[in-house]
């Protein structure tokens, strides 16, 4: 019983932030929901295992995130082969600032969308991102300033035009 209990507790104290993290990365909640619950049926599966990792939560994110990154590569490739012109779907319950912050996040290499979605969203030191990442610090650090500065002009360019057309 003890398992199914830490099991339990693991997923109340962290579920939440990781689907908010794919959210981030893939900017899709249903496809975050699906991936994060799929991560924790893995992580079910081999707790034994996880439940010794450095961080369980840590463990989940980073499969969720692969899970997410790997249905993501499927529905762009099939959406390549039929040729189809991509429709912007609205998303209920965003305001035009969460629609402009994933819009920018999506404009970012994987590599800076990651790091900055970890360390801004997720509150995870640089450090802490590196490990996810499994890249050194300093490679962290460069991400983060590319993809904040990339995403302070895209999102000052929007801002401008919002002030220029009210």
């Amino acid at each position: 019983m003890r398992d199914a209990e830490e099991f339990d507790a693991l997923y109340a104290a962290c579920a939440g932030r990781v689907v908010g993290h794919v959210y981030a990365l893939t900017g899709n909640r249903a496809e975050a929901e699906d991936a994060v619950a799929e991560a924790f049926m893995r992580a079910w599966q081999r707790w034994r295992t996880v439940r010794e990792a450095d961080s369980p939560e840590a463990w989940v994110r980073r499969v969720a995130s692969r899970i997410a990154v790997s249905s993501w590569r499927k529905t762009f490739n099939r959406m390549r082969a039929h040729r189809r012109a991509a429709v912007d779907q609205g998303v209920p319950g965003l305001n035009e600032d969460h629609v402009a912050l994933l819009q920018a996040l999506r404009r970012l290499s994987a590599n800076e969308r990651r790091a900055v979605v970890l360390h801004h969203l997720n509150d995870l030191s640089v450090a802490d991102v590196a490990a996810e990442m499994q890249a050194p610090v300093g490679t962290v650090k460069t991400y983060l300033a590319r993809g904040r500065r990339a995403m302070a002009g895209l999102l000052t360019d929007v801002h401008q035009e919002e002030t220029s057309h009210g």
